[in-house]
């Protein structure tokens, strides 16, 4: 295979000589191995109000989120388990879903069980989210999927009506997202409202005029 003809050289500092020895082929095939554990040892379903957050979960949620995620619980419900890790003294600690748990304190959820240490919780905490977060968008299959989408539910229709063309396309770079003579000249108007309510009763009479507007939390 092409990948393996090129030499690969580690470098290991001799106390006397500082040689550079080079890695036999056998273990340059090895080094290319990934050897991926499965941190997942059960599946159980738990009272949510049982579990605790993890003592660095960084994650801020806003209330437009919190609205966001009891629309799409109330119309389908659990579709994914929360990840947890078991305590010493037994207790179950979040390491992602930590919204999902407060949004339904009383309900029992799915959780899979990690076996990780404090080191590896925090890492996962710290990289789940943004490496999700890394992912460009297919505009067109993003356009497809949203047609095929039906919603009662205000928040929701607004989440996915602000997904349109507000993501980065497949191919484009940064310089071309956020590049100031890429992109069209745009006037817009920042209205500061009291609460989420008054909020959403100045979208809606201006969305009833037709203007194009977006709801932002800042």
């Amino acid at each position: 295979m092409q990948l393996f003809q090129s030499t690969i050289f580690l470098t290991l500092h001799d106390g006397e000589h500082g040689k550079v020895p080079r890695i036999p082929k056998s273990e340059r095939l090895t080094s290319y191995i990934m050897k991926i554990r499965d941190r997942i040892i059960d599946f159980r379903r738990v009272p949510a109000c049982s579990l605790q957050p993890h003592p660095n979960n960084w994650r801020v949620h806003t209330n437009r989120q919190r609205t966001i995620l009891k629309g799409v619980l109330a119309e389908i419900g659990y579709a994914d388990a929360l990840l947890v890790r078991e305590l010493p003294d037994g207790a179950l600690q979040l390491v992602d879903g930590h919204l999902r748990a407060e949004t339904t304190p009383n309900q029992h959820v799915p959780v899979l069980v990690l076996d990780l240490n404090d080191a590896e919780a925090a890492k996962l905490l710290a990289t789940l989210d943004p490496i999700a977060a890394l992912a460009d968008t297919d505009q067109t299959n993003l356009d497809s999927l949203l047609a095929q989408i039906e919603t009662e539910n205000i928040a929701i229709q607004e989440f996915l009506r602000g997904m349109t063309d507000t993501t980065p396309h497949i191919g484009e770079t940064n310089s071309e997202i956020n590049g100031v003579s890429s992109l069209p000249e745009v006037f817009q108007i920042i209205v500061t409202c009291q609460d989420e309510e008054e909020q959403r009763e100045v979208f809606e009479h201006l969305t009833a005029e037709g203007r194009r507007c977006r709801i932002a939390n800042l």
